[in-house]
């Protein structure tokens, strides 16, 4: 569609974020950099409050990491959030279901790799408008070189992402990364950049698992990278309260994790169905379970960030119930 720069007048169709700019509440378009610091000031980049950054991972397979990481951000930006949603996965999931692809990827902005001659990327060149308040980097299988890169690196191999992602400081109220389900220096890059994990945990054994590795990984970033991530929620999907394994996987998470714990997503088909339409769970069947789940985990995910205004900036350790160590011992009550 079609906007006026607001300095300059001229006609453009906006395809990165940072020609959008939002002003007590009203939305200003700008056609190039120039006109946004002509129109805002340099100082309108850092004015904003810092982004709540969100990583979602389990490194487990199948948990719905994806699903979970799309519907937090559509639902964020639904609800008027600039909200930047981030694939870390080589399998390029987040564009494979929401139907989109940039040019340029996440593995051009780690790398530093030319998108044009003489030009390394930059957040804006690897940027794409999606809809609403909502902006994606995608992903694709160039990301495996990435991760090569990132080990060949002698210094700050873990800081990468966060390096190249300051130049976004102020243009996002949320930043939701989509990690791949691994223990990888991708992984190492999204939780040295985030602020908080969410967890997805599918309601079977072998995801609880999963939860004590993510523990362990949490742990080990603070221990020897100095740097704190707060567990935000731990959330139980594909849940069927209908099964005894369903019910006594939820009942051993809210045993361990309490106020963390988020209410469960329910097995849906129309969760299953929404990617293969291009869709969000709202888009799709914004009137069927998973949308309401969803809705209910952005809510409460919003509330949440509302609290901790109100409170100091630097986050609490990890809770003592949902050590590694007290994490091995749950999952054997579902053995």
């Amino acid at each position: 569609m079609n906007e006026h720069c607001a300095a300059c007048q001229n006609t453009f169709v906006p395809q990165f974020a940072f020609q959008v700019a939002v002003v007590a509440g009203a939305r200003h378009y700008f056609c190039k950099l120039e006109c946004r610091r002509q129109g805002l000031g340099d100082a309108s980049f850092g004015r904003q409050r810092r982004a709540r950054r969100i990583a979602v991972l389990n490194q487990k397979g199948g948990t719905g990491k994806t699903t979970t990481a799309i519907n937090l951000a559509a639902g964020l930006a639904e609800r008027g959030y600039e909200t930047l949603l981030l694939d870390l996965d080589a399998q390029g999931n987040v564009g494979i279901s929401l139907g989109v692809r940039g040019e340029f990827t996440i593995y051009h902005l780690l790398t530093g790799a030319e998108t044009a001659p003489g030009h390394t990327a930059t957040p804006d060149d690897v940027l794409v408008p999606l809809r609403g308040n909502l902006d994606v980097i995608t992903s694709d299988a160039t990301l495996a070189a990435g991760e090569v890169y990132l080990a060949r690196l002698d210094d700050a191999r873990d800081r990468v992402l966060t390096d190249r992602m300051a130049q976004l400081r102020g243009r996002y109220q949320f930043v939701v990364l989509d990690c791949g389900p691994s223990l990888s220096l991708l992984n190492q890059n999204a939780l040295c950049y985030a602020d908080e994990v969410m967890i997805p945990v599918s309601c079977d054994y072998l995801a609880l698992v999963g939860v004590k590795q993510v523990m362990k990984t949490i742990k080990d970033i603070d221990r020897h990278l100095n740097h704190t991530v707060r567990i935000a929620g731990v959330v139980p999907t594909f849940y069927d309260g209908r099964t005894r394994l369903g019910r006594e996987a939820f009942e051993t998470l809210q045993g361990y994790f309490k106020e963390r714990l988020y209410e469960p997503i329910r097995r849906s088909t129309r969760l299953a169905e929404a990617p293969s339409h291009r869709q969000t769970i709202f888009e799709y069947a914004p009137e069927s379970a998973g949308a309401e789940d969803y809705r209910r985990l952005v809510d409460r995910f919003i509330a949440s960030a509302q609290v901790e205004r109100a409170t100091p900036a630097t986050p609490p350790p990890i809770p003592p119930e949902a050590s590694a160590v007290q994490t091995a011992e749950m999952t054997t009550r579902i053995a």
